[in-house]
């Protein structure tokens, strides 16, 4: 594969519920696109109303790609999506199409834009979700889970070794390869690919809440909670896995087991996304070559075609 890519790829960022898909969908509209999905959670197979994934009319219309790869029992890291998008961007320019990147998982961004050292570094929201269960279950057994995925490391950590723990259990997180075995590899960078990012945001936060909280009434009444339920009644899945942990699954897994009522699981899920989305935009403030676009208001997606159409017509 081929990673010093000479045209750009053209990145359609920003947070959840700045109306990337309705741009994404005008940008196919006008050009031969096909897009790949930059998004942790349409990933999953059965997770399709909570993660607003394009609907199959909208997959029928345009190619669509990494969605649907994987079951919520698996996990999927940076490094996996760095190397598969990059085999649809090969795939979709041999076919005399443009690849559109779009969605909101600011790390697969990230990953894609810079490449990858062979330690990734520190994440702090991965590290919060660690520290959230190590509360709750104690870091013995963060360390026998470790010792699952990566037993030479494990077997050279105390139990209660928590930043070590930690820090092993972050890094299979962010890579997807055990921190032993990327310890005992030979160096190896990555190269950094170019990109041209187009990034969604509001100017008044208040704004985007209120899209948020509309929006997710009409996932409700779209059946949300049965999603919820068909996923809680396979037995095999928990709180514990990525796919669980995404916002709106995770607060009305808990409804389902008793802990919250449906008002606070609504509250928690709203707030939950908030949270997502302010931390999505500290994220892409922190870019400053990106072409910002005022998102939530009439004139976003013809503002949108018009950046596109400077690049490529």
């Amino acid at each position: 594969m081929n990673h010093s890519m000479e045209e750009p790829l053209l990145c359609l960022a920003g947070p959840t519920a700045s109306g990337k898909s309705a741009a994404a969908r005008a940008i196919a509209a006008r050009w031969p696109v096909e897009i790949i999905n930059v998004d942790s959670a349409t990933i999953y197979r059965g997770m399709d109303i909570g993660t607003a994934k394009p609907s199959k009319a909208e997959q029928s219309e345009t190619a669509h790609h990494l969605l649907d790869i994987l079951d919520p029992l698996q996990a999927y890291s940076a490094a996996s999506f760095r190397r598969d998008a990059l085999r649809c961007v090969q795939e979709i320019r041999a076919r005399g199409n443009i690849p559109v990147l779009a969605g909101g998982t600011m790390l697969y961004f990230k990953a894609l834009r810079d490449g990858l050292n062979d330690l990734p570094g520190a994440d702090p929201e991965i590290r919060l979700e660690l520290e959230q269960r190590a509360a709750k279950l104690g870091w013995p057994a963060m360390h026998a889970e470790l010792a699952q995925i990566d037993p030479e490391t494990a077997a050279r950590l105390s139990p209660n070794d928590s930043q070590r723990i930690q820090r092993a259990l972050e890094i299979w997180r962010l890579s997807g390869t055990p921190m032993s075995a990327l310890l005992n590899a030979p160096a190896q960078q990555d190269k950094p690919i170019k990109t041209l990012t187009l990034s969604l945001e509001p100017t008044e936060r208040s704004v985007l809440h209120q899209t948020i909280e509309i929006r997710f009434d009409v996932m409700l009444e779209a059946g949300l909670l049965k999603e919820v339920q068909a996923l809680h009644d396979r037995g095999d899945l928990h709180t514990s896995l990525p796919s669980i942990r995404c916002v709106g699954y995770r607060q009305f897994w808990s409804l389902l087991d008793g802990e919250i009522d449906y008002p606070e699981a609504r509250l928690q899920a709203i707030a939950a996304t908030r949270q997502l989305a302010k931390r999505q935009l500290t994220w892409l403030r922190s870019l400053p070559e990106r072409k910002t676009i005022e998102a939530c208001t009439p004139a976003t997606v013809e503002t949108v075609i018009r950046q596109v159409a400077a690049v490529l017509d």
